[in-house]
């Protein structure tokens, strides 16, 4: 150990004990944040650095080289979807009125300057890191146009969300980035309700309120705090205005920058009273204290995650692509689970939930990132929240998500080029209960080879079972499948694609779409030959034999059985995981660090070699919300191993078990021990 780590490694203990002290002290949960933030600010240099990434020659080199804006696996295109009447809550979405140009930001970055040069300017910083993270739909927008926020306000709608949340700036009578909050107060069609969050701090060049580099200082006194609230009678006076019963509700980002909260909170309610806006609904957010807001003469509080969240540090998993990166890497998949574990709070709390986090672009190097956010954990997670939210009785309650547009810390709900409206589309799913799931199985086949398929297809035909047929090829073969289907008088669902990721990239594609449909059982079939063996067509045929025809009913059934059943394989395919490793161990590496997993363990895993078999969707989530990069898989060039595809058909059980689901090898649950004659092991 050098002299540089160990005494790292002396910082990071003398750092550990301190807290554990901390902790055991018998103080409230406002005080303990009160001096935490205090000691932070005092002695910023006692927290340990975060683990440094790996540097050096990565097993792999994988970030875009070609465009920045490529599709990832569950890109989700505009729909229309149908929500409940009346909605089970009301999702109100923190708002940043920053994307177009004025003076202040001029003088501090540079004529023009809007957010979105900060975020066309990020780099990915590791293997995996998807910046810069550029707008779909949308498009690079300019909030000085009223009709920019009349589009945001009609998505949102559209999608469930029943307000925006957004910042104010004011300082001491000097308002900065109004513009587009004038629009909606000048514009009665734009008719989304909306709710004021004062942003009590200091405007810094580290956008944190930080007491370095201040470029608009705060003043809070008496006379501010009423030339503050009478601003904002304009906004609180609008119908439109976001109400709980009848009072408009007015939020602050950081009370405890106020020298006498309570104080300031009488102020107010005093000034509402007396010029006829009657009662108010005052609120904070928690995000870096949590007082009782009873204590400080506030209704209630706003949860506001990823703040004040302990968290998994993944830094010390990941290769750098930069080799001076001193980010730090979080587990996104903590924040879920923290706050649905929470016991019931004593004051009124409004639940928030974090649809992902990075602030690469503001912190070029330096930034945190918040690793294995997804749109469908974020629906899970919504959806939870909304159950867990407490009935105010006459109105549904509100619940706040951070955030609809924070491009600049990756927390963003509006339209992106990797995922489209996935983002949008689990928070409409997320309002409505999960879908039934249907009572037949789902049959998918990947047809390169149509001369085959009737093969393929006739047990299933003959087997009498009623299942979804869908079937993906390349568009040169689309009219040969079609061909076959009428032959066969059949129907499917045909959807055509390049050439590109084998049976496993369309696959993907599809498994996003089925689940996102509520598909539950599927059987993965393509139409192997493998020209490169003479016994492809056996190889195929035995599958085919094992998984449909007379075992068809028995399959289904064992599925029926055992809800925590993942996946079924023929036994005899059921392989170990070192026997076939060489040409792909850096890509299943990549693979399990990109989904989150344990490396793998090739003495003691298995795969399902020629990759057919039954699987229950829900199972595939580490894999399917990785949502890899489409073009991570390489172009077709006749590769018989070692492509992102042959990677991904070894970690497919790993995967099953670390979704907290089994496998089964078919007939007799145990995998073969006999030499297996379809490849050459390593």
């Amino acid at each position: 150990m050098t002299h540089m780590q160990a005494n790292a490694a002396g910082k990071d203990a003398a750092f550990r004990l301190l807290r554990a002290l901390f902790r055991l002290l018998p103080l409230s949960q406002a005080r303990r944040d009160a001096l935490r933030q205090w000691f932070l600010q005092h002695f910023p240099t006692i927290r340990p650095a975060s683990k440094p990434l790996v540097i050096g020659a990565a097993p792999t080199h994988r970030r875009a080289l070609q465009a920045a804006d490529g599709r990832a696996l569950g890109y989700r295109a505009d729909s229309a979807p149908v929500l409940p009447d009346p909605l089970p809550a009301r999702l109100v979405a923190f708002y940043l009125p920053q994307f177009h140009p004025l003076a202040e930001n001029d003088a501090a970055w540079g004529e023009g300057y809007t957010e979105w040069r900060a975020i066309t300017r990020a780099l990915p910083q590791f293997e995996g890191h998807a910046q810069p993270r550029l707008p779909g739909a949308l498009g690079f927008y300019d909030l000085r146009l009223p009709d920019a926020l009349r589009q945001q306000a009609h998505l949102a709608k559209r999608y469930g969300i029943s307000a925006f949340c957004s910042y104010f700036y004011w300082f001491h009578g000097r308002t900065v980035l109004e513009t587009p909050l004038r629009h909606w107060l000048d514009t009665p069609d734009i008719d989304l309700p909306l709710c004021l969050c004062w942003a009590n701090e200091p405007w810094t060049r580290t956008w944190d309120g930080s007491a370095e580099n201040v470029l608009i200082a705060q003043a809070h006194d008496a006379e501010d705090d009423l030339a503050f609230i009478a601003h904002v009678a304009q906004y609180l006076r609008d119908q439109r205005y976001l109400r709980v019963a009848g009072k408009p509700v007015l939020l602050v980002y950081r009370p405890g920058k106020l020298p006498d909260a309570r104080a300031t909170a009488e102020r107010w309610r005093h000034w509402c009273r007396k010029h006829g806006i009657g009662e108010i609904y005052l609120a904070y957010t928690q995000s870096f204290e949590r007082p009782d807001p009873r204590d400080i003469g506030f209704d209630a509080a706003v949860e506001f995650p990823p703040n004040l969240v302990p968290a998994t540090d993944l830094g010390g998993q990941h290769h750098a692509l930069n080799p001076d990166y001193q980010g730090t890497l979080l587990d996104w998949r903590d924040l879920p689970q923290h706050y649905l574990g929470k016991p019931a709070s004593p004051y009124r709390l409004h639940r928030a939930v974090n649809c992902g986090w990075d602030n690469e672009p503001r912190r070029p190097g330096r930034g945190r990132t918040w690793l294995h956010a997804a749109p469908r954990r974020y629906r899970d997670w919504l959806r939870s929240a909304i159950a867990l939210s407490a009935d105010t009785g006459t109105e549904p309650p509100l619940l706040f998500i951070n955030a609809w547009n924070e491009w600049g810390e990756g927390a963003v709900l509006e339209p992106d080029s990797r995922l489209g409206h996935a983002w949008l589309a689990a928070t409409a799913a997320a309002l409505q209960p999960p879908p039934a799931k249907p009572q037949r199985p789902c049959v998918l086949i990947h047809a390169y080879y149509p001369d085959v398929l009737a093969e393929m297809l006739r047990p299933l035909q003959q087997s009498g079972q009623r299942a979804r047929l869908v079937i993906s090829t390349v568009p040169e073969k689309l009219e040969a499948v079609q061909r076959v289907l009428a032959q066969l008088g059949m129907q499917a669902e045909i959807h055509p694609a390049e050439n590109r990721g084998r049976d496993i990239l369309p696959f993907l594609r599809l498994a996003n779409q089925l689940l996102d449909e509520g598909e539950d059982i599927v059987l993965k079939l393509h139409t192997k030959r493998s020209t490169h063996r003479g016994d492809g067509d056996a190889w195929r045929r035995e599958f085919t034999d094992a998984l449909l025809g007379e075992n068809l009913a028995d399959i289904l059934a064992a599925f029926a059985q055992d809800p925590k059943l993942g996946l079924l394989a023929p036994a005899s395919h059921l392989q170990p995981l070192h026997y076939y490793w060489g040409a792909n161990a850096a890509n299943v590496d990549y693979l399990c660090r990109r989904l989150g997993l344990p490396a793998a363990d090739t003495e003691n895993e298995l795969f399902a070699a020629g990759s057919m078999y039954w699987l229950r969707l829900e199972a595939l989530r580490p894999l399917l919300d990785a949502h890899l990069d489409e073009a991570e898989f390489e172009p077709e060039a006749g590769q018989v191993d070692g492509t992102l595809a042959h990677a991904i058909e070894r970690i497919v059980l790993k995967t099953i078990h670390a979704a907290g689901y089994s496998h089964r090898a078919w007939p007799d649950n145990s995998p073969s021990s006999a030499p297996y004659r379809y490849a050459r092991r390593d």
